[in-house]
Order: C-alpha cells, then structure tokens, then sequence
C-alpha cells in the first residue's frame, strides 16, 4: 500500500491485486452455484489496494458510506475466455456414471488451467457517476 492516508474516495484506485484462485474460485461458484460472489475492495482506498473473494446478496446498499467496491469476476476476463463446462456437456456416449464424472472433472480442470491465459491487464472500477480503468496484477 502507499505511505499517504486512505481515502473515502475510490477513484484514488489505480491498480488492484488479485489472487488468480479467488478469481477462478469466484467465477466457478456463480456458474454452478448460482451464487453471487464478488471481488472486493474494502475502504479506505488506496492507489493500490487487494480485491478478494466475497460472497454477497447482490446489495452495496447495507453497507458503510463509503461502500466496498465490488468486481464480478466476469469483468476479469477477456472476450475471448472459454465457457465453463456444462454437465451435459461432458455426458459420455453410451452413459456410464463413473466415465461422465471423469470427463466433467478433466473438463473443469482442463478450463481452470485455460481461464488463466484469458484474464484482462485492466477493469473498469465505477463508483456512482465516474468511472475509470484501473490495473490488474494477478497473484499466483
């Protein structure tokens, strides 16, 4: 973090660290679970401050003025990023229960490994009516 005090002003943010494992953890858990879960910023903000993983409601709005900023784990990933595998997806041709569970677990970890090189340099941080790009460093 910077040596100056944190402010309750987000647009101070210009870059944030990301753990990749969160942030592959946060987009696996809203595509199966159907979960919200977020990536947060906590205030005081900081030039460069930590996003980590956060299940919530979907609501800034019980929060403290000022609110934690929060990033869906979408915005993390470039256009081209591969769908997440679906059950059906993976359904062997004559069925049999332990091969499906096989394939559907090789293709999770098979895009666990691939989501990595598809994660953008920058996001968009909006807070009310001013946005801004802000720098990603990945962590792990």
């Amino acid at each position: 973090m910077n040596e100056t005090p944190g402010a309750s002003d987000p647009t101070v943010v210009r870059s944030i660290a990301v753990t990749t494992d969160d942030l592959i953890s946060a987009l696996e858990a809203n595509r199966r679970a159907n979960s919200h879960v977020v990536l947060r910023v906590t205030p005081p903000f900081y030039a460069r401050e930590r996003a980590r993983i956060h299940l919530t409601g979907g609501e800034v709005a019980d929060y403290a003025d000022p609110p934690p900023l929060h990033f869906d784990p979408e915005t993390f990933l470039d256009e081209t990023a591969p769908a997440y595998p679906e059950v059906d997806e993976t359904r062997p041709d004559p069925y049999e229960l332990e091969a499906h569970h096989e394939r559907h677990t090789a293709a999770v970890e098979s895009w666990r490994t691939s989501i990595r090189s598809h994660l953008r340099d920058t996001v968009e941080l909006s807070a009310g009516d001013v946005s801004h790009e802000v720098d990603v460093k990945y962590l792990g």
